[in-house]
């Protein structure tokens, strides 16, 4: 009989995300897991001279009893190499089972439910993503009801990208794109060259967090580009980034080839523009942060740029010009996201986009823009890419694609002030400034003393 069952991860030493990596893969040995909550960074308690923790929740099924489920727990801690130190002091994993089933279980060895569960907030806020209407067998509150008796602020949600960690919703992150592309107005096409690097070099002392690498242009009427072109123009640029700036780097693709060689070659990132059809599993496998784009004009199960184009224009030819677009795309972001978590990609590492230009009409964009809120029911990161988008010179009068970047700041403020978490854009610098002014009035109330 398969039992479902809830476990806390925790690591204050080393590299933590990796260590919560590790334990996930090992618990699978044991158990299905099935779902993951955020990832929060939390202050120790009790002990307090220590570092910060990074916790987790997952949720998976498993035919073990509850003692033969912790006693796989301390064989995890013990082969990730848990050491013995002071109670409630520093470790680098650990693991606690907080529910089985429905069960009230106290023995010397075990007691279920975690009888810490009420006063951690740290076990808490990652209860509430997962599971908020379960109702702890003793006490006969739900998880929201715990959260809200405690009384807590939310702990910080934040993301591994490697060894560094974003924390979500203290300021907008601003990722800086390069692509290698003829028709992307950059004159990168023949990079890795000193033009692409000092771009890349000049993103970062702008103020990008992540750069965008991309082989392989969406835009409606380019020619097609072969496998063998994309992995030409974007590996040996991925290399070059990676040897030369001190920033994240993201693959914008949908081939699993593509996104495999930029990862070895330094990337840590992937932007799926098919909306998680092709890089979930690759994404898992590798640990890294995965964008999840709406696309409704990638359909078909070997897409082309050229038949996603065509896909586009005929989706806006049929009726579906009328269609509600911010309840359409959580729908396809809904749709996305369950496919991450089938394919393994814990929750702290997905990221959403409404994918702006991608088989929409003009009033669709706007629509989507206003009612943008509405994304953030879904409960993840979003990511909003207007850049120079053809929506934006349309709603302006007809402005060439030189001379966007006013709508582009436009519509990134718009977006960041209903909730977007990271910006798109090829002008980082103008985009910063602005952004800079946004964080101070949307997310802090207030200008800060001085400013």
């Amino acid at each position: 009989m398969s039992h479902t069952v809830y476990i806390a991860l925790g690591s204050n030493m080393g590299n933590r995300a990796g260590h919560l990596h590790d334990s996930l893969d090992a618990l699978g040995s044991y158990m299905d897991v099935e779902e993951t909550s955020h990832l929060y960074e939390t202050l120790p308690m009790l002990v307090t001279d220590q570092p910060l923790f990074l916790n987790a929740v997952c949720k998976g099924s498993t035919t073990l009893s509850p003692l033969e489920l912790l006693r796989a727990c301390k064989q995890i801690e013990d082969a990730l190499g848990r050491m013995k130190t002071i109670r409630y002091g520093p470790r680098n994993i650990d693991l606690d089972i907080l529910f089985y089933d429905d069960a009230t279980i106290n023995t010397a060895d075990l007691t279920i439910p975690h009888i810490r569960i009420p006063e951690r907030d740290f076990v808490l806020a990652p209860l509430v993503d997962l599971a908020p209407d379960l109702r702890h067998p003793r006490l006969g509150l739900t998880v929201q009801e715990l959260w809200q008796q405690l009384n807590k602020p939310t702990p910080p949600r934040v993301m591994p990208i490697g060894e560094r960690l974003w924390h979500w919703g203290q300021r907008t992150y601003v990722m800086g794109i390069l692509h290698l592309t003829p028709d992307s107005g950059e004159g990168l096409a023949n990079a890795p060259d000193p033009v692409s690097l000092a771009r890349a070099q000049q993103f970062g002392a702008d103020g990008a967090d992540v750069l965008e690498v991309g082989g392989c242009s969406t835009r409606p009427g380019h020619v097609d580009v072969s496998l063998e072109e994309e992995m030409r123009r974007v590996v040996p640029l991925v290399e070059a980034l990676h040897a030369h700036v001190d920033l994240p780097l993201s693959v914008d693709t949908f081939r699993a080839q593509v996104a495999e060689a930029a990862l070895d070659a330094g990337a840590s990132w992937l932007n799926d523009v098919s909306g998680l059809r092709f890089l979930g599993v690759l994404a898992a496998r590798r640990r890294v942060p995965l964008v999840l784009m709406h696309n409704r004009t990638m359909v078909c199960e070997h897409p082309t740029p050229q038949a996603m184009a065509v896909t586009g224009q005929r989706s806006l030819a049929s009726g579906q010009c009328n269609q509600d677009m911010p309840a359409a795309v959580c729908q396809g972001l809904a749709e996305s996201l369950e496919r991450a978590r089938r394919a393994g990609v814990p929750r702290w590492h997905r990221i959403i986009d409404p994918g702006m230009g991608f088989g929409k009409t003009f009033s669709q964009h706007a629509m989507l823009i206003a009612r943008l809120p509405e994304l953030q029911r879904l409960g993840y990161p979003l990511l909003f890419g207007s850049a120079r988008k053809g929506f934006l010179g349309n709603m302006a009068g007809g402005v060439p694609i030189e001379e966007r970047l006013a709508g582009t700041i436009a519509t990134n403020v718009l977006a960041v002030e209903r909730g977007a978490q990271i910006v798109r854009v090829h002008e980082v610098l103008q985009n910063v400034q602005a952004l800079r002014l946004v964080d101070a009035i949307v997310r802090y109330g207030k200008l800060h003393d001085g400013d």
